[in-house]
């Protein structure tokens, strides 16, 4: 067995922490309810930054009806027509909602100014629309809460290694992150004049270091639940009244059931 890296986390201390903040999350989860709050999460960063880990992290214990994730495919034609920001405005939270988006309206900012996916005039445009877009949302009630998870080179690298070896993971390298390998100093230029417009006061960008998943994930969980004024509105304990004795109904024979194999029974 290969011994602990230095400085990173033990797995025992970080399951611990990792169960405590989940059992925050649901307090939060419950106080957004409770309350009517809206939360919009952006993750963004680099391919392979760890953004995908840490979003699931945050939802597996929680209700999808009042967290959910958006990731969005490639706009359609028709989309391609619409306002810029119009397929996003669609899955912003209601009242009592939290919305996590798995990239976002940052694609024109990145993936698609370094591939040439739009025109320097939508580009400058984004740029000049979007911390207005940001203040109107803030304004109409929506705590718009942005994450950046950086990693370096070499451990970006070393992610893309492993994934073509993982089956699990060979379908997270599509042509476009193969490429976006290529195009280390593009995309930083690109995220730096991205900040330079959008890390506005209103909705600052927050950045996660994420070289160490476990570290990231911690940290950004703890952070995020440092950033909405939730209070614990865990309902008192249930009682299980006893169960009525069930009478009157002869259910139909096993063997009219179509049964799943059990290929694992005596495994």
């Amino acid at each position: 067995m290969s011994a602990k890296a230095p400085g990173k986390i033990k797995n025992d201390v970080y399951e611990k922490e990792l169960a405590r903040l989940q059992i925050e999350l649901i307090k939060l989860q419950e106080w957004v309810k409770e309350t009517g709050h809206k939360v919009a999460l952006i993750f963004e960063g680099r391919d392979a930054a760890g953004k995908g880990g840490t979003i699931k992290r945050i939802t597996e214990a929680m209700n999808p009806r009042i967290c959910s994730v958006v990731a969005l495919p490639a706009p359609t034609e028709r989309e391609q027509t619409q306002w810029y920001f119009q397929r996003y405005v669609q899955h912003l939270p209601a009242g009592g909602e939290i919305v996590i988006f798995d990239r976002s309206w940052y694609n024109r900012g990145g993936v698609e100014r370094v591939m040439g996916f739009c025109t320097d005039k939508e580009y400058q445009e984004f740029m000049r629309s979007c911390p207005e877009f940001e203040r109107m949302l803030v304004r109409s009630g929506i705590q718009l809460i942005k994450y950046w998870f950086s990693v370096s080179d070499d451990e970006q690298e070393r992610r893309f290694q492993k994934r073509l070896t993982d089956p699990t993971k060979r379908w997270k390298l599509s042509p476009m992150d193969l490429e976006s390998r290529k195009r280390w100093v593009d995309y930083s230029v690109a995220k730096d004049l991205m900040f330079s417009h959008t890390d506005i006061k209103q909705a600052p960008w927050y950045v996660v270091d994420s070289d160490v998943k476990k570290h990231a994930r911690l940290n950004c969980i703890s952070h995020l639940l440092s950033l909405i004024p939730y209070q614990d509105l865990t309902p008192p304990e249930i009682t299980l009244d006893e169960r009525p004795v069930q009478r009157g109904y002869v259910r139909p024979p096993m063997e009219d059931q179509t049964f799943v194999p059990q290929i694992h029974k005596d495994l």
